[in-house]
């Protein structure tokens, strides 16, 4: 029963991550979604700031919580230990929805591009920078990072060893490929409002923050190896000289 319950589980999280981030997409670039992040319940500047800073500080604190290998240690206590990254999942896509659901828009202008090419070439920046961000979960294990893989091992009975950490594509010219693609998502739009520029942000410090927590425990992990790595190659901006040697 508790291993019909896991892939169940497994599934149910997975769906909604999926669609959490498919409506985060149309969130962010105002399209085909009834609240976005310019189109939602209308409040006063300063409250509308403070709910969303609210907002985002639950989210950055639930995510960067449930990543660190303690919190990970004291989970396992309760929850069978392949269902830890879907639990972590399925949280993750509830605290984003409901963000996306609470968010209080601040409509005043920071930016407005014109020019119909420079508009049309920022979209494509946009949809380039999620299209990075969901590829690159590929270039690991997808189904690992969203927790089906140990769900369905779970379920089958069969241990589900880590995957082995390979160079693949994007991650030979940056470590955090699937970021890099999200920090560009939150901030191409030829439209910036306050509360747009709000959230990018507050979501840019939280992913540098966060990245700093990921690298430590990557080290510990990979320990020498992951040295080597840093050390050839970039954090978030690709090189223009791959023989440099400065890990940015």
């Amino acid at each position: 029963m508790l291993r019909s319950f896991a892939l169940a589980y497994g599934v149910a999280a997975y769906v909604a991550f999926n669609v959490v981030v498919i409506y985060c997409v149309g969130f962010l670039c105002n399209f085909l979604v009834p609240l976005s992040i310019d189109r939602g319940p209308a409040a006063e500047p300063l409250w509308a700031t403070t709910v969303d800073i609210l907002l985002l500080a639950l989210f950055g604190l639930q995510h960067s919580v449930m990543a660190r290998p303690g919190f990970k240690a004291r989970l396992q206590q309760i929850i069978p230990q392949p269902l830890e990254r879907t639990t972590y999942v399925a949280v993750s896509s509830l605290l984003l929805a409901l963000v996306m659901w609470q968010w209080r828009p601040i409509p005043a202008l920071i930016w407005d591009i014109e020019a119909e090419w420079a508009r049309i070439s920022v979209w494509i920046l946009f949809a380039a920078g999620w299209f990075i961000a969901v590829s690159a979960t590929f270039m690991t294990n997808h189904f690992e990072l969203v927790g089906l893989k140990q769900s369905i091992a779970y379920f089958r009975r069969r241990l589900c060893l880590p995957s082995e950490f390979r160079e693949r594509v994007y991650y030979r010219w940056v470590r955090h490929p699937i970021m890099l693609g999200q920090i560009i998502g939150f901030w191409a739009t030829p439209t910036m409002t306050a509360g747009h520029l709000l959230f990018a942000a507050v979501m840019l410090i939280y992913v540098l923050i966060g990245l700093y927590f990921e690298e430590r425990d990557l080290l510990e992990s990979h320990g020498e190896a992951y040295r080597k790595y840093q050390k050839r190659t970039p954090k978030l901006i690709p090189r223009l000289h791959k023989n440099s040697t400065d890990a940015s």
